[in-house]
């Protein structure tokens, strides 16, 4: 009799977990694709302010993971996913309603459509209003798209641990977690073409329409490995290879289970600190690439989004991230050779730590072109998009399948805060260096223009030179033919070069609270 031959299932599985992460960087991305060149025109945004929301977004996002994680463990995978995604599709197409709502707000115009709420809100004067109604509401909207998207990852490593066993869950990870370099990668190619020929707004609710489309694949193709007609048994006791492994080697007192999975009694290991001082230290770089970067090309080189140029050179910087394949494939390498999963992973990692060095050169060597910066921060986001794939399997490496969501959403709530420092703190950085920093006909801006050193009488002072933001007066100044140096570089450069170092330091870390494989027991 002829043995049967493993099925390929769980590889579909890890198919709807990439098309689930594409479309959750899609709806992310829109925003930061739209504000610089669409939406800041119409609500007189500033750097600070986009700051401010992507910072709090990332904030909405991180208690969100937290709270996520043990969402999914009570519901179970196929249920936290379908409310997951049903709730960031949500809040990915209130987005495309803060105009109207402003409008309705300031002007009383409720019951008007997309251009209706634009000619009302430029009849509002009162400038300073317009910006703090229109923050306020784009916030809400991020909270809810937070909220429902802190689901995904939790729910996508708690199915790659049913589906997988753990030499193959980095692969499956760096596959599924490719999606987000998709989804970064057709972002700029879709979402300025969406915003400008149908209005910003439409590129919020037809990229938010996908996730519905979604849940019907989910709901239709998922069920657990162990009751799925589609998975034989070949392919089921691959998958559970380690399930069987360790039950042979378990002891009487290793099989009772010594404690209850609760965020107090995980943060009570190592091995929980390891993963979310990892995740504190790298997310934000990550999520600084994907809602600064159309902003960075049009703030320092004058591309934007919706410019053939724009869309080529994001498209360029996100198509060098596919190279993050290797991250999956790496660590497996490592692993056949004799290592231990964690120990591979961790020498993977140290490898992958290293190349977000070549971004410390790209702000000193974009005078040449603007192509250099691109190619080296496209590296340094791959380098990420590996060191992302390998530091989510740490988590199944070393703790049980019942507390990965759980562990997964504490280290989310870390990655969230490290991305909200940098958020805020970027936006403040780059307001306060294009105006302390430029520079016009050789002489400081602010020693020229005194009224800018004041916060008040820098609104004043705009109202009366007829502009919105800092960025609109320098174009102004070099329209009338004045030389202009927009000092906004050197606060990318200051980003950049803690975007460089970040990995080796949370590596470092990492080795010293978790020197070898110690798997958890609760």
């Amino acid at each position: 009799m002829n043995e049967q031959k493993a099925g390929k299932y769980r590889w579909t599985i890890c198919a709807l977990l990439f098309f689930a992460t594409t479309i959750n960087y899609l709806d992310r991305q829109v925003l930061s694709l739209t504000w610089k060149d669409f939406i800041s025109p119409e609500f007189h945004w500033t750097n600070n302010d986009y700051g401010l929301i992507t910072a709090l977004f990332s904030i909405f996002y991180a208690v969100g993971m937290l709270f996520a994680g043990r969402f999914v463990d009570w519901m179970d995978t196929k249920k936290g996913f379908l409310w997951a995604i049903g709730v960031w599709s949500v809040g990915a197409i209130l987005h495309a309603y803060c105009g109207i709502a402003t409008s309705g707000i300031l002007a009383g115009e409720w019951f008007v459509g997309f251009e209706g709420a634009k000619e009302a809100i430029a009849n509002v004067h009162d400038v300073a209003r317009v910006v703090n109604v229109s923050v306020v509401l784009f916030i809400f909207a991020r909270f809810v798209l937070a909220i429902g998207e802190a689901g995904n990852f939790p729910a996508a490593i708690k199915t790659t641990a049913e589906y997988f066993p753990k030499k193959d869950r980095a692969l499956a990870t760096s596959i599924f977690n490719a999606g987000s370099t998709i989804g970064a990668l057709a972002a700029p190619l879709s979402i300025p073409v969406i915003a400008k020929w149908y209005g910003w707004e439409m590129s919020f609710i037809i990229i938010g329409a996908l996730g519905f489309v979604w849940m019907g694949f989910w709901i239709y193709m998922y069920d657990k490995p162990e009751v799925h007609p589609k998975v034989n048994e070949a392919e089921l006791s691959y998958i559970q290879q380690d399930d069987i492994l360790e039950a042979q080697q378990a002891t009487t007192a290793d099989a009772v289970p010594t404690g209850k999975v609760t965020i107090m009694n995980c943060l009570k290991h190592k091995q929980t600190w390891a993963f979310a001082i990892g995740k504190f230290m790298t997310d934000g770089v990550w999520w600084f690439y994907l809602f600064w970067m159309p902003a960075y090309l049009s703030s320092v080189y004058g591309i934007k989004s919706s410019d053939l140029n724009g869309q080529l050179a994001l498209f360029v910087l996100y198509s060098i991230t596919m190279l993050s394949i290797i991250g999956g494939w790496l660590p497996s390498y490592f692993i056949n050779k004799g290592m231990n999963a964690y120990a591979g992973r961790m020498r993977a990692m140290l490898i992958f730590a290293f190349f977000p060095l070549v971004v410390l050169l790209a702000q000193p060597y974009g005078h040449i072109s603007f192509w250099i910066p691109v190619l080296l921060i496209g590296v340094g986001a791959a380098a990420h998009q590996s060191w992302s794939a390998n530091i989510f399997s740490t988590v199944g490496d070393m703790f049980p399948k019942k507390a990965i969501a759980t562990v997964t959403g504490i280290g989310g709530l870390a990655g969230g805060l490290g991305s909200f420092f940098i958020n805020i703190y970027s936006g403040k950085l780059f307001d306060h260096a294009e105006t302390n920093w430029s520079q016009v006909n050789g002489e400081n801006l602010v020693t020229r223009f005194p009224e800018l050193a004041n916060v008040e009488s820098k609104k004043a002072f705009f109202e009366q030179q007829g502009v919105a933001n800092i960025e609109e007066f320098l174009k102004q100044l070099a329209a009338q033919g004045q030389t202009v140096v927009n000092g906004i570089d050197k606060g990318y450069m200051i980003i950049f070069t803690f975007c460089a170092v970040a990995y080796l330091i949370a590596w470092c870390i990492m080795k010293i609270l978790v020197p070898r494989m110690k798997p958890v027991k609760l």
